[in-house]
């Protein structure tokens, strides 16, 4: 299959695939006599793998490291579940950080009137060294 039926089959858009490409997460791809790049239902499994990491936030790093484990039969989980744990801490962190700024934002929102006045304690509050 050529780049577009891989995009669609994948829904990842060329140039996305070429630099997973490029990264090295799927093989470079052979080409016709015409020179297009020629991709099997391997790479489809593949990018949709890696999509799915990516929509639960992995690195590139740890998706390279994930497929490294998909790939291997004999793996551990113990592996897998490290490289999970450790992605589940960092969005654990990520997420007590996005709380405390919505707690800052929110009582700065509900205490500026946003009226003509000058005055408002966003604006202090941004203001502070």
């Amino acid at each position: 299959m050529n780049i577009g039926e891989l995009a669609e089959k994948t829904q990842l858009n060329a140039k996305m695939i070429r630099r997973y490409e490029e990264l090295g997460i799927i093989p470079k791809a052979s080409r016709s006599l015409s020179g297009y790049r020629q991709y099997g239902d391997k790479d489809v499994n593949v990018l949709i793998f890696v999509k799915r990491a990516r929509a639960l936030g992995f690195s590139m790093k740890d998706i390279k490291q994930l497929l490294s484990l998909w790939r291997n039969k004999t793996r551990s989980s113990a592996q897998v579940k490290s490289i999970a744990m450790k992605h589940q801490q960092e969005l654990t962190q990520k997420l007590t950080e996005i709380q405390a700024m919505l707690k800052t934002i929110n009582h700065l929102v509900h205490n500026c009137h946003g009226d003509d006045r000058p005055d408002c304690p966003i604006i202090e509050e941004l203001n502070k060294p």
